[in-house]
């Protein structure tokens, strides 16, 4: 599954590695995946980037999938129901959820390259209603259109000036 990800997903390998943000458990630390790996040129990380959590990303989807309202409260009737709900709820995240660490477009707009022309268009119609209801933004700018190269899960801060008081 990660080879055929690696190469069908086109990742390449250039200055900086490819790095698989895994969990602790026995899968991930096994030996052959390991070897794959390797063999891929995939670096793991076992740790949350300066968080000691476990894998961030698989946690913060499992979040978001338990507090969606349509969630079973009283759990899955078998596990075709468990599939049948959890394929709905990977297609919504991907296909209709806009994300807020993508500037509120969908994982498949960024995926395919559409999120520029989005993002642009919504800048555009946000420029228009400001010049029409100056008022609305009380000398604020419009929300921030751009589209960032690199997401990060958990970025770098940068140090806060000292305020004077």
């Amino acid at each position: 599954m990660v080879t055929k990800a690696v190469l069908s997903e086109k990742i390449r390998l250039a200055d900086k590695p490819l790095i698989l943000h895994a969990d602790n458990g026995s899968p991930m630390k096994s030996a052959t995946l390991r070897a794959t790996m390797e063999k891929l040129g995939v670096l793991f990380s076992h740790s949350r980037p300066r968080v000691s959590n476990d894998n961030p990303y698989s946690e913060s989807i499992f979040k978001t999938l338990k507090y969606r309202p349509a969630f079973p409260s009283g759990g899955f009737k078998d596990i075709e129901d468990a599939r049948a709900w959890t394929y709905r709820f990977v297609s919504w995240y991907n296909h209709t959820h806009r994300h807020s660490a993508l500037n509120y477009v969908t994982p498949e707009q960024r995926h395919k390259g559409k999120a520029p022309e989005i993002l642009a268009k919504r800048k555009k119609t946000l420029e228009e209603a400001k010049r029409k209801h100056p008022d609305r933004w009380r000398n604020r700018p419009i929300r921030n259109c751009s589209i960032e190269e690199t997401v990060y899960l958990n970025p770098e801060k940068e140090p806060r000036e000292k305020r004077r008081d």
